[in-house]
């Protein structure tokens, strides 16, 4: 007998290669693929595919794409997030509404909230990674890397130009645009000064 359970068993597809958790709840309309593990109380919510992907004890996954990548235990994915190959989130963090993740690593407690992408990364511990936020990565011939350090807040609608660099605790305001390495604990603010005129 089965210690995880299947809400819907006709909707879903499991392979038998992939290895389920005790106490785990899968959802109707869910594709556990190839050798993706599930881990111990973990809750696919409707409507993922996992692909060769791992997620961690007590995980919950809603609506998204994991294909090669793994996810640590107590995290939440989605809804509509997209873990493209080499993706690795820690523990305890939150990868939200379409968000996309690629050949990164996301350090643990770390809060990537919506509509951000995020490419050829390391990023570290305890961050908060802002709505709109681009992770410049590919300069039209070479893919290049970002690394963020612990506790940094990245406000929404940033671009970090790779490569560069981010020291631990940096504040990167709304707006800015970075194509210089950051020290650790610095303030970044990058904005054009709006002028307002008389309509004529």
């Amino acid at each position: 007998m089965s210690n995880y359970r299947v809400m819907a068993p006709s909707t879903c597809v499991l392979s038998e290669r992939a290895k389920i958790g005790a106490g785990a709840v899968i959802f109707p309309n869910n594709a556990v693929l190839g050798e993706s593990e599930v881990g111990a109380g973990a809750m696919l919510y409707p409507n993922n595919i996992l692909e060769d992907a791992a997620v961690g004890a007590g995980c919950r996954v809603t609506a998204s794409v994991l294909r090669e990548a793994s996810v640590g235990e107590n995290t939440s994915v989605g809804p509509f997030a997209h873990l493209r190959p080499g993706a690795k989130v820690g523990r305890g963090c939150r990868v939200g509404n379409f968000v996309e993740i690629k050949n990164a690593e996301v350090g643990d407690g770390t809060k990537i909230g919506h509509l951000t992408y995020v490419g050829d990364a390391v990023i570290g511990k305890n961050c908060n990674i802002g709505c709109g936020v681009v992770f410049c990565n590919y300069d039209g011939k070479n893919k290049h890397r970002t690394t963020v350090g612990d506790n940094c807040f990245i406000g929404s609608n940033v671009n970090l130009v790779a490569p560069v660099t981010l020291g631990d605790g940096c504040y990167i305001a709304a707006g800015a645009t970075v194509t210089e390495d950051v020290p650790a604990g610095a303030f970044v603010i990058g904005r054009v000064r709006p002028t307002c005129k008389e309509r004529r």
